[in-house]
């Protein structure tokens, strides 16, 4: 049967709309996302019952493989998530999370501090999105723990530093994404002879959002803003409840685990250590062999442009778990005990894998709808260009919302972007592509069907839609902020004054905030 294209129909945003609306109604994640997959297969398949049921099936199977091949991505982050989960419990069973959490007690004084060592580490640990939120999540929780700091918060820490820092690193997954995107969005316009690495240096004080979401949150982190839906969860914290229990465990939750008195803090992070190096190794090497076999010279930022970053940090996780199996076996851990913590730690990543295999099942077949193509169908017609950075800003944000991925929409939105730029005035050309990069983080902060928000709330073992509920208010305040940043930079063309407007209302929204939302 005939595959219908939904291109330029406002019903390609079914899916996506019934399946976010109804997670974040019924809190019932993986029924809405089907509910979605299979409303967006009868709408590819003309309500045909039989056509739709083998076209979700194909879907399906195509997570793991195709006529190409096996899928080797999807597959290297499902079993990076395996390992990490496997490391986490060795970690648990032998007594170095204790051990940390014990260390903080004496040395990081109160909640502000254990938030501070988590928003530090999640700017630190930058490689990729993927690898912040879950390597960070480990180190962080049980010294969050300690201090009756909810999931919620910990995953809202977490999500707020991984994609923002990626966004506007050059020596990220990310960067290197973006600086090869925009490499031939010059070239395509006749600036080939623009340094591409210098041009993703000057949009990073245009990217609003990625700034002043980091900028929040070290507000919210030193003043104890805790606001909307996440101030019952701070509450419930404190009272014990570090996450609701009445839904069950989270993802990368072990419980029932016992931990040995023995623990020294270098068992938890060496074991960190070694798979933050081996990543960094296997991300390098990968993308000098990638480069040399196209015969181009090696330079880092090219390294990271042709890096495999999946197959990296699975090879590096599995390193991690060797070196989290030696501490163990040298503090003779019983067998029995590490053989359950092996087994505990990767069946607690599958509420996680359940949840990223339906969201690549549905962002397929959003793919297959071309809902990425109506949204961006939306910027054309005659605007006048003032208003086209803060319509970027905002199409993109919709557009990764509906999606669940920043970079999907990068590739679809950067070269309309550019387009309208060249134009209307190809001196904002810049500052139209830097509200694109900024839209589609905030997209993707904000949607339940986001990879990156997913992982987040693995690494807090936080249940994903309270993350997504708690996380919501924040990111719109910061979208707000960038909303009206866009507007004075449109109409000036001054990326000063956009920082300074951003500045201003910011001061004022965590001024208002303050007196209206104080800490519990």
């Amino acid at each position: 049967m005939t595959v219908i294209s939904y291109a330029d129909s406002v019903l390609s945003l079914l899916p996506p709309v019934v399946a976010i609306a109804l997670a974040i109604i019924t809190r019932r994640v993986l029924i809405s996302l089907g509910l979605g997959i299979v409303l967006g297969g009868l709408l590819l398949n003309q309500f045909s019952p039989l056509a739709t049921g083998e076209f979700v099936v194909s879907r399906v199977k195509g997570l793991f493989w195709s006529t190409e091949g096996a899928n080797s991505w999807n597959l290297y982050i499902l079993g990076f998530l395996i390992v990490l989960g496997m490391i986490t419990a060795l970690i648990t069973v032998s007594g170095s999370a204790r051990a940390f959490a014990d260390w903080a007690k004496l040395h990081i004084r109160n909640k502000r501090d254990a938030q501070l060592l988590t928003m530090f580490l999640g700017c630190v640990v930058f490689i990729d999105d993927y690898f912040n939120s879950l390597v960070v999540g480990t180190v962080a929780r049980p010294v969050t723990d300690r201090y009756y700091i909810s999931r919620a918060k910990l995953a809202y820490l977490l999500d707020s530093t991984a994609a923002p820092v990626c966004v506007i690193s050059p020596v990220s997954s990310w960067g290197a994404y973006i600086i090869a995107l925009i490499g031939g969005i010059l070239t395509a316009h006749g600036f080939a002879d623009s340094g591409h690495l210098s041009v993703f240096m000057q949009m990073i004080p245009m990217n609003f959002y990625a700034i002043f979401s980091l900028l929040f949150l070290l507000c919210v982190v030193l003043l104890g803003l805790n606001i909307g839906p996440m101030r019952r969860h701070e509450l419930n914290a404190l009272r014990g409840s570090l996450y609701d229990e009445s839904k069950g465990l989270p993802p990368g939750a072990n419980v029932d685990l016992p931990e040995a008195s023995t623990g020294k803090i270098a068992g938890l992070f060496m074991p960190i250590g070694v798979l933050v190096l081996a990543t960094l190794y296997f991300m390098l090497s990968s993308g000098a062999e990638a480069l040399a076999s196209v015969g181009s010279e090696f330079s880092l930022i090219a390294a990271f442009e042709k890096t495999d970053v999946s197959s990296s940090i699975f090879f590096g996780a599995v390193m991690g778990l060797a070196v989290a199996l030696g501490v163990n076996l040298v503090q003779r851990v019983e067998h029995l005990v590490i053989l359950k913590a092996i087994v505990q730690g990767a069946r607690s990543m599958l509420p996680a894998i359940y949840i990223l295999l339906f969201a690549w099942t549905i962002a397929a077949v959003i793919g297959e709808l071309e809902t990425g193509k109506f949204m961006a169908s939306l910027a054309t017609g005659y605007i006048p260009f003032a208003f086209l950075p803060a319509l970027m800003f905002v199409l993109a944000g919709l557009t990764a919302f509906s999606t669940g991925t920043s970079w999907g929409t990068f590739g679809i939105m950067l070269p309309i972007a550019a387009d309208m730029a060249m134009g209307s005035h190809a001196g904002m050309m810049l500052p139209m592509l830097a509200s694109v990069l900024a839209g589609a983080v905030f997209g993707d902060h904000c949607s339940p069907i986001s990879d990156t928000t997913i992982l987040s709330s693995t690494g807090a073992s936080c249940h994903h839609i309270d993350h997504v509920v708690t996380q919501l208010p924040y990111a719109l305040i910061v979208a707000v902020i960038s909303f009206a940043g866009y507007l004075v930079l449109g109409f000036t063309e001054s990326v000063g004054a956009g920082l300074v407007t951003c500045s201003a209302l910011l001061l004022f929204c965590v001024m208002w905030l303050k007196v209206s939302a104080p800490s519990p």
